[in-house]
């Protein structure tokens, strides 16, 4: 592709004309889509490239919890536990693996832009402020979950780690699985903490009601701990209270928005006007 391929590619334009009936002809959605797609393939290469610049770091980071795990049970010299490439191409896979891992989170407001705007324009004014908002609170939740996660992983760690110590068995992990290991617990934790984002959008559909959330909260924080102890992949009691407290928490505070949700539709009611109409006042 020429550079001026990739300027044209780039350049911020307004929505792809429409046809006579102002609507877009399927052609242009397809073309539309294929546009956001390359944009978003571009800044994702980009962003692995630039990620190799700062392999040692990534690798410190990924490492750092399972380090902080070992210094807690006492040091290399009381546990006999480390982390090994099995393969002669280990270490070029390793690579690749996280620096694109590392691509796909820095880029991620990016093409997760290019998603909503490319969903946006077939939605009503009312669901673009709905989406606008999910928009908003999604992504600083996710990384909030992503943040406990990676605080508490040093203690599941070093609860599994120390289960060999008894034994004296020497614990080699390999790095394939300890890499899919931290990516599924963050992933976990993010998603998690996302549970309650969905709770309010039911709640402003209309699924759910506040009161009704109420009137089975003791259950749902019992499922919360359930599910928390299912999901943590260490097993251990500690991760699975710091997955289940925050998640408890921030399910009270949706379903104290859910009841503010529900007295503004119960005023709405009153006055005789639809959710998404205007009053007069």
């Amino acid at each position: 592709m020429s550079l001026a391929g990739v300027v044209q590619l780039f350049r911020i334009k307004p929505e792809h004309p429409v046809g006579d009936e102002g609507r877009m002809s399927l052609g242009d959605h397809f073309r539309e889509l294929r546009g956001r797609l390359l944009r978003s393939l571009l800044v994702l290469l980009v962003t692995t490239i630039a990620a190799f610049f700062f392999y040692h770091q990534l690798i410190d980071l990924i490492v750092g919890p399972y380090n902080h795990a070992v210094q807690l049970l006492g040091g290399k010299k009381r546990v006999n536990s480390e982390i090994v490439l099995s393969g002669i191409a280990s270490g070029l896979m390793l690579q690749l693996k996280l620096c694109t891992t590392a691509g796909v989170v820095v880029s991620s407001p990016y093409w997760l832009y290019q998603i909503w705007a490319f969903i946006l324009p077939g939605l009503h004014a009312h669901e673009r402020k709905w989406t606008r908002v999910f928009v908003a609170v999604a992504g600083p939740l996710f990384f909030a979950g992503v943040a406990v996660g990676y605080y508490i992983m040093p203690k599941g760690l070093q609860f599994l780690i120390s289960m060999n110590t008894p034994g004296g068995f020497r614990n080699l992990n390999d790095f394939d699985h300890f890499y899919t290991f931290i990516l599924r617990t963050l992933l976990i934790f993010g998603l998690s903490f996302e549970i309650p984002l969905f709770v309010v959008l039911l709640s402003l559909a209309g699924v759910v009601s506040g009161k009704t959330l109420g009137q089975h909260r003791a259950w749902i924080i019992v499922g919360t701990f359930v599910f928390a102890a299912v999901a943590t992949p260490s097993t251990d009691p500690f991760s699975m209270t710091m997955l289940a407290v925050p998640m408890s928490l921030l399910f009270l505070l949706s379903e104290m928005i859910a009841r503010l949700v529900d007295r503004r539709r119960a005023r709405t009611a009153e006055d005789g006007l639809a959710d998404d109409e205007l009053s007069p006042l």
